[in-house]
């Protein structure tokens, strides 16, 4: 529970600096960017893996088989963060490679959580 919690407070402060440093990415603030992220690990919960075998299913395994698995997993957290957008009035991103180079940068800032943490 605690390192679920302590990764929406991180995620919520990483979407508040990406709002800041990418012009297509707006969040009116730090309230805003906790109900993102909680929305956004809703939707990974609920979504991530129908999605992701979707994926692998649709390139018929390749990307699973090269070690290269991980790059379904961005772009279906992609996919997430474009659907949070929908959802959100407060949250939007303009373009899908916006919403790609987001759910880079929230990975990256994860894995690098949970090497240092947990």
């Amino acid at each position: 529970m605690l390192q679920w919690l302590l990764h929406l407070i991180i995620d919520s402060l990483v979407l508040l600096a990406a709002a800041k440093m990418m012009t297509k990415v707006e969040l009116k603030g730090f309230k805003s960017a906790i109900i993102v992220a909680l929305i956004i690990g809703i939707l990974s919960f609920l979504l991530s893996w129908i999605l992701t075998a979707i994926f692998h299913i649709g390139t018929l395994g390749i990307f699973y088989f090269l070690g290269l698995g991980f790059i379904i997993r961005i772009i279906v957290y992609a996919i997430i963060i474009e659907l949070a957008d929908k959802l959100s009035k407060d949250f939007k991103t303009i373009g899908f490679l916006t919403s790609l180079w987001l759910a880079i940068i929230l990975a990256i800032v994860g894995a690098i959580v949970d090497a240092i943490l947990f």
